[in-house]
């Protein structure tokens, strides 16, 4: 394979997500090269509020040439990797070629986590990237138009049907955006003002929101019940077809919306670079971030099973918050002494919605409107670029005088060809 430019600064990162385009950026002019599938960072804490389209799509998303100024952006896929030669190979839309590095970085992030249950592949919309999060806004408007146009009730109750597997963070805050876009909407319906909507959130755990303090997750149960939304803890999704889905506690429910969230896993790449994995697929690195047995190896994120000396036997969970203090430490690691990488989380936070939320900061627990102020304080926080954080503020503001826009625009990316 040809060889092409060796990675700026010696470092080549793999992956631009968050936390990838952190240590770029944090790397500052000693440069380094990112190759990615897309020229732009997720900031998947907003992606919630993008597919009720509170906020623009857009805007939670930062492009990496202007994040990260002094690195170089690839665009393409890393397919293998020659540790003894120190080279990566690089898919890319130009050709393929190997790019030589002194340091290599690998920040895959994850993808979702799915079962072979029988119809989700088919019938199933994830929720994990920008693309989900428009699809699945697209999907719920539409589902609008065609329960307004059926002619049966039987029709229009599959229509006004929907079921999420998954009451994690992501679970949560997706259905009590979509909820509330949806309540806002039926103004302009007013065939189905009257009409019973279904909301049903399903999970295996015993109780949603597992990862915060129980009486914030009962709080953000007791919302959501008021909102009509039903709750089915320690129950699986057994099967779903066109028109309805099945669940373990041989409860069926016509719906024409599934929306999976049930977790993520390790990107599958990082199978084929010969690296040692853990059995949930994620690469072992030590306290220092450096992967187990490699001296010019690091991983951090959702890819790495990254050890915490504040919390020890406890490698860190996939969030934003960790990915961003892994970042850090690992940016002071490649270009200085080693330091064992340690953080205990400073909160939790999480939005219900419209006006409703939920904090845990430093062990003072907020909600209601509180805990809604506080979890989109913390957001725009962490958004890098003050261009970004000023949009989304013009979003949220422009949200507060004007009710949502309700255009479904499944057509884009799907232009008419000409003939």
């Amino acid at each position: 394979m040809a060889k092409g430019r060796a990675a700026r600064g010696g470092t080549l990162i793999i992956g631009g997500g968050y936390a990838g385009s952190y240590v770029a950026r944090l790397l500052g002019k000693r440069g380094a090269t990112i190759v990615n599938q897309e020229n732009f960072m997720l900031f998947t804490p907003l992606l919630p509020e993008a597919a009720s389209g509170t906020i623009e799509p857009r805007h939670c998303v930062v492009p990496l040439r202007q994040m990260c100024p002094h690195a170089e952006l690839v665009l393409g896929n890393a397919v293998g990797v020659d540790e003894s030669a120190r080279e990566a190979a690089i898919e890319t839309d130009a050709g393929n070629y190997a790019i030589p590095y002194e340091r290599l970085v690998l920040a895959l992030g994850s993808i979702a986590r799915v079962f072979p249950i029988p119809g989700l592949a088919e019938h199933g919309l994830g929720f994990k990237d920008l693309a989900d999060a428009i699809a699945l806004r697209n999907h719920v408007l539409r589902r609008l138009e065609a329960a307004d146009a059926a002619l049966t009730g039987a029709e229009v109750e599959r229509q006004l049907g929907f079921v999420f597997v998954g009451a994690g963070y992501a679970g949560v805050e997706a259905i009590a955006e979509l909820n509330d876009l949806v309540a806002g909407t039926l103004r302009y319906y007013p065939g189905l003002r009257d009409v019973k909507q279904r909301w049903v959130l399903v999970d295996v755990a015993p109780r949603i929101l597992p990862e915060i303090p129980t009486r914030l997750g009962d709080y953000a149960a007791r919302e959501l019940v008021k909102r009509g939304i039903e709750i089915r803890t320690e129950t699986t999704l057994a099967s779903v077809d066109a028109d309805a889905v099945q669940l373990s506690n041989d409860e069926r429910i016509p719906a024409r919306t599934l929306v999976w969230t049930a977790g993520v896993r390790a990107h599958p790449m990082l199978a084929s670079f010969g690296l040692p994995l853990d059995d949930r697929g994620r690469v072992l690195v030590d306290e220092h971030l450096r992967v187990s047995g490699r001296d010019h190896v690091w991983a951090l994120g959702d890819c790495a099973a990254v050890p915490n000396t504040r919390t020890p036997g406890h490698p860190d969970p996939p969030t934003s918050q960790h990915s961003l203090r892994q970042a850090r430490r690992l940016a002071k690691n490649l270009t200085g002494e080693p330091q064992p990488y340690g953080y205990r989380m400073l909160g939790q936070v999480a939005t219900l919605g419209r006006y409703k939320g939920i904090a845990d900061v430093f062990g003072v627990r907020f909600r209601g409107f509180p805990g809604w102020w506080i979890t989109r304080t913390y957001h725009l926080y962490q958004l890098p670029l003050v261009s970004r954080k000023l949009r989304v503020v013009a979003d949220w503001t422009t949200s507060l005088f004007f009710r949502r826009d309700i255009a479904e625009l499944s057509m884009l990316g799907h232009p008419h060809r000409l003939e």
